[in-house]
């Protein structure tokens, strides 16, 4: 037990040791959700058994939605509120949630985890809760940006699949806030449902759509349309955005790692994000 007052000793020579924050977590609504979900149906509670039920990584039967704050030992200013994917059915909270978030704390960003309200999937819109959710999530995030080192006008939106999804609702559909980035992973929904080459009615990338990374993989089903569709959007608006098509990954790879150049992903967003400024320190 003699070299412990030595390693004392080394440890303070070195100067402080800094750590992150422990997590945080917080109610969106804190008197309750301000709309009431659809009771889920039979037909939705057997589909989400097919996909393995909830497990500890898979959450479902959300109505008390909430944010944890994930806080990098470094921040540089930037936020992303992460919504998972699964079909506005469940959350995969693991791969397209925690994961996402330990890694957006190794290049300094603050994450911000979205368990927003599901399943919704027998709601007459169901991005619209979910949306409803992170729209007050901007909001929360913005107003502790002060105390949580955060520049709010650096606060972005990270979506999987139907997270990507109620992403792009709130950052082309609803009104304000609005994310000041985007980042539509695998991301649907926006395509006429009886013709896929075009938007569904009514749809339209406005002119002040936030900046936009997508990401998708060729053999994910209209998914890679959708994404090129939504660039050429932004290119015909002269809006900034960058778009990576893969060639294998299918749908849900999130940050698993199968051996493909698309799970080499997270690097190509850290350098789009660098490239657009939102990470550097202000």
């Amino acid at each position: 037990m003699k070299y412990i007052p030595l390693l004392f000793a080394l440890a303070s020579l070195c100067g402080p040791v800094f750590a992150a924050p422990e997590p945080l977590t917080l109610q969106l609504w804190p008197g309750g959700p301000p709309s009431a979900m659809t009771p889920k149906s039979a037909a939705t509670a057997k589909l989400i058994q097919s996909y393995g039920g909830v497990t500890p990584t898979r959450l479902s039967d959300v109505a008390d939605p909430t944010i944890t704050v994930f806080r990098p030992e470094k921040p540089n200013g930037a936020a992303a509120i992460v919504a998972p994917g699964g079909g506005f059915m469940f959350l995969s909270y693991s791969f397209e949630g925690t994961q996402v978030c330990e890694w957006l704390n190794s290049i300094g960003v603050t994450a911000v985890l979205l368990k927003y309200r599901t399943p919704t999937r027998d709601e007459k819109d169901p991005f619209a809760l979910p949306a409803q959710d992170a729209q007050r999530a901007l909001g929360i995030v913005r107003e502790h940006a002060g105390e949580w080192g955060i520049d709010p006008k650096r606060v972005g939106l990270l979506g999987f699949s139907a997270g990507a999804n109620l992403a792009g609702h709130v950052a082309w559909d609803a009104p304000t806030p609005k994310p000041d980035f985007l980042v539509f992973i695998y991301g649907g929904g926006f395509l006429d449902p009886a013709d896929k080459t075009k938007f569904r009615e009514g749809f339209g990338v406005p002119a002040d759509a936030p900046p936009a990374f997508f990401l998708v993989a060729h053999d994910d089903k209209t998914n890679p349309i959708e994404a090129a569709m939504l660039y050429l959007e932004y290119k015909k608006r002269d809006l900034p955005a960058e778009l990576h098509i893969y060639t294998k990954g299918g749908h849900g790879f999130g940050m698993r790692k199968d051996k493909h150049p698309i799970n080499d992903w997270p690097q190509r967003c850290a350098e789009w994000m660098q490239s657009m400024g939102f990470l550097d320190a202000k």
